[in-house]
């Protein structure tokens, strides 16, 4: 079984992914106000309650719905966040469910990378 330490990626470690990594896909699970106040670049916005349905979409339907590439199971960098950690870890759950074996959690969420990146 799968340590939970193995399922969070922290702040340093999400930075030096996001805009250099073409692997990164990055999952806000926050609602539409909380995403209109404000997003970490390059994340892509669905909805905590959309998150298992959109993952179980083929591979067309989510590049049509989504816009990108869906993920692979094996993805090497799938994360997840909101902005606090609770809904994170709660989508980081539901994809180790269905198959996304490396899937993460970034457990200091926005609120974290708001105040670290000064926005």
């Amino acid at each position: 079984m799968a340590s939970t330490v193995s399922k969070i990626i922290s702040y340093a470690e999400l930075k030096a992914l996001v805009g250099k990594s073409k692997d990164l896909v990055l999952v806000d699970v926050r609602t539409k106000e909380e995403v209109d106040k404000g997003r970490i670049p390059g994340s892509l916005h669905i909805p905590l309650d959309t998150v298992e349905p959109a993952l179980l979409l083929k591979p067309e339907e989510f590049q049509a719905k989504y816009g990108v590439t869906k993920p692979a199971l094996d993805a090497p960098e799938l994360v997840f966040h909101c902005q606090m950690g609770r809904r994170g870890a709660m989508a980081t759950d539901k994809a180790h469910k269905l198959g996304y074996v490396n899937a993460r959690n970034y457990a200091g969420s926005y609120k974290e990378w708001s105040e670290k990146e000064g926005k």
